[in-house]
């Protein structure tokens, strides 16, 4: 890294594992600084006082705790899910969207403590690096930042290891196993060492059920569930799923088997990459959302703002957050979602989430107008006008063939 100014203090984006481990000896082996370690807790479910105790242990000068859990799903999980985003088709953006909420919270660490710099783990392959960077920046233009994996020597995970055991800095990954996994309140997911092969099945090299209350084993597999969710998204001030909290609806859904996915994506930097993600929660409620939205709201809102999904969602996902164009896009996408409340009555069974009911007092449904039986509000002779009138241009095409 290219320092403007002099770097005597970094806040390192820190969570204990393989190589935030060896980055925080390395910041102060390369730059001579003092290294204070920073721990977002966005629902990974780590023991925060074994990372305290081995970030200093590893040679941090101090630990800084940021309790995200409530912003995360409030002013993050909620936004993108009233957008009902979706990357490529299957990802549901887990993992990006924590990012801008987590280089935030670190600059204003930084802020706090004096600090002239940032530092993070992300590889220089990935997305996170793009993502925590471009947040970073969008929040403090002058921040200075240091990206290891883009400076150091180290070429690999198993250098990492060798340097690791080098300089006895103790780390659970081995050589044999250096899959790396990311956890938070709205999923949790896989890549890299033995996933990288697309063809190996996930379930025979990923621990499921270890460390996660919603990736345990499917218990219900064969018992179907009827839950039913009362859903508020209208603003980010008011979240309601009647009552159950987001871990809890994960639970539900990891019990069936819901919103498993293994997918090969387009990452941002060009390549193509290998991800497994678990989104139970995320997933009903995508579905419950979607059903209240076609009760509640119009036709050309509908059509609108699905034409902004992939837009949206490839913002999310490339790490602009923070950017002008995204915050568009929820201003339309906020402004849309008053209307959409209501309750969904869905069934849980083999890995699907099907749904049987919904309702709303701000319906559209009009069963007078949609019955196939005798009414009095719909001519039918109507539609003869309508029909002539959208034919009329594939009329003049077809007269001049």
């Amino acid at each position: 890294m290219a320092k403007s100014k002099q770097i005597n203090k970094v806040v390192l984006a820190y969570s204990g594992g393989l190589d935030t481990s060896v980055i925080l000896t390395w910041l102060k082996e390369k730059y001579n600084v003092e290294v204070i370690a920073y721990c977002a807790e966005v629902g990974q479910e780590e023991d925060l006082k074994a990372v305290e105790e081995k970030a200093m242990a590893t040679g941090a000068s101090r630990c800084e705790f940021r309790d995200l859990r409530d912003e995360f799903v409030r002013d993050y999980c909620f936004p993108m899910l009233r957008a009902n985003a979706i990357y490529e088709g299957e990802y549901l953006l887990g993992t990006s969207i924590a990012r801008p909420l987590i280089a935030k919270a670190q600059v204003e660490v930084a802020h706090a403590t004096g600090a002239e710099a940032i530092s993070h783990g992300a590889t220089g392959k990935g997305n996170d690096q793009v993502r925590f960077e471009l947040s970073a920046l969008g929040i403090d233009p002058h921040i200075q930042i240091i990206a290891p994996w883009r400076e150091w020597d180290l070429k690999s995970r198993s250098d990492c290891i060798a340097y690791a055991e080098k300089h006895k800095i103790p780390i659970t990954v081995t050589a044999e196993k250096p899959y790396s996994m990311d956890r938070n309140l709205f999923h949790i997911s896989y890549e890299g060492g033995v996933l990288e092969d697309p063809w190996n099945e996930p379930k025979k090299i990923c621990s499921y059920g270890l460390r996660t209350r919603w990736m345990r084993p499917i218990s219900r597999w064969s018992l179907p569930c009827v839950i039913k969710l009362a859903i508020l998204l209208r603003s980010t001030a008011k979240t309601c799923l009647q009552g159950r909290s987001l871990e809890t609806v994960n639970a539900m859904g990891a019990e069936h088997g819901i919103g498993r996915v293994d997918i090969v994506e387009s990452r941002f930097v060009g390549m193509k990459s290998r991800g497994v993600y678990e989104t139970p929660g995320g997933t009903i409620l995508q579905k419950a959302h979607r059903a209240l939205e076609s009760i509640t709201l119009d036709r050309e809102v509908i059509r609108l703002r699905d034409q902004m999904i992939p837009e949206y969602s490839s913002l999310v996902y490339r790490g602009f957050w923070f950017a002008p164009e995204r915050e568009a896009l929820q201003a339309f996408i906020d402004q849309a979602q008053q209307v959409v409340s209501g309750e969904v009555r869905l069934r849980l069974y083999k890995g699907n989430v099907t749904v049987l009911g919904r309702r709303s007092d701000d319906s559209l449904y009009d069963e007078r107008y949609a019955t196939f039986e005798e009414d009095e509000v719909y001519d039918q002779k109507d539609a003869t006008g309508f029909i002539r009138l959208n034919a009329l241009r594939l009329r003049l095409r077809a007269k001049k063939r």
